[in-house]
């Protein structure tokens, strides 16, 4: 499965949803819809929504295609991949850059018409050009949920070790394991278990479609400082809520342990 679904990654993929989508600039709701679809251009990582030109509350005007560079990434020993750091203007399919015109003010280069006929009439949505999103009255953070992807979270009695230049960071035989495809299984850990006293909370915020916001800490090690290490979420969305107010650490920069058996470093973004 993890081999078809990296060779379809090189194309434009679609899948209709059958959920109400809306989306609003202040109090002006612009998109209203039943009848999007999720889309993934070629080697995107997530979607964005893809909603009938009809379902738009605002007129299409040509914009000028902008040159921003992409940001290619690896994921494990797949190939190189664009995460959301790529922005919404860089664009991997034929067709056409669009500013949106509403009763709020116009969005330059918020949507694009790709090509495929697939796709005809329907216009691609920059998700942060908008204030907020919903999906039937919940309220969707970060971009689209992926109908083929999710979180578990499971309580676990694995003895997780973690630390860095030999200096341990976390030692928990009560760790909740998250596993959320693709990236590695991340260890949220007690903080009763956790060295906080070589942690620091740092000014990086950021938020997942699945999880909520997180807030962070550097480590202190050795002297140095290793910036935005670990993370909490402390009011996550539903599906994390095991993990609320447990600590996680990037594990790709760092050893572990687990049950006893040294872990190869996963290759993500954050590596």
């Amino acid at each position: 499965m993890q081999d078809l679904i990296r060779e379809a990654m090189a194309s434009l993929r679609i899948h209709p949803i059958s959920k109400w989508i809306r989306a609003s600039v202040g109090d002006t709701v612009v998109v209203d819809t039943r009848a999007a679809h999720v889309v993934w251009e070629p080697r995107r990582v997530v979607p964005t929504y893809a909603v009938p030109v009809a379902d738009l509350a605002a007129e299409l005007l040509d914009a000028e295609p902008a040159e921003l560079p992409e940001h290619p990434v690896r994921i494990g020993d797949g190939p190189p991949v664009l995460t959301p750091e790529t922005p919404f203007a860089v664009h991997s399919t034929p067709g056409r850059s669009l500013t949106l015109r509403t009763a709020a003010g116009d969005l330059p280069g918020a949507g694009f018409a790709p090509d495929d006929p697939d796709l005809d009439g329907h216009v691609l949505l920059d998700w942060d050009a908008f204030d907020q999103w919903y999906e039937e009255e919940q309220v969707v953070m970060a971009h689209p949920h992926d109908p083929f992807d999710r979180i578990d979270c499971l309580v676990s009695s694995r003895h997780v070790e973690i630390s860095l230049a030999g200096v341990t960071l976390a030692d928990s035989r009560r760790p909740t394991l998250l596993y959320e495809t693709p990236l590695p299984v991340r260890y949220y850990l007690p903080r009763e278990d956790v060295a906080m006293e070589l942690l620091e909370p740092a000014d990086h915020t950021s938020v997942c479609a699945y999880k909520g916001h997180a807030r962070y800490w550097s480590a202190l090690v050795g002297g140095e400082v290793v910036p935005n290490l670990a993370w909490s979420y402390e009011d996550p969305l539903d599906d994390a809520v095991p993990v609320q107010d447990l600590v996680c650490f990037f594990t790709e920069r760092l050893d572990v342990r687990l049950d006893g058996v040294d872990q190869d470093r996963a290759v993500t973004p954050w590596s």
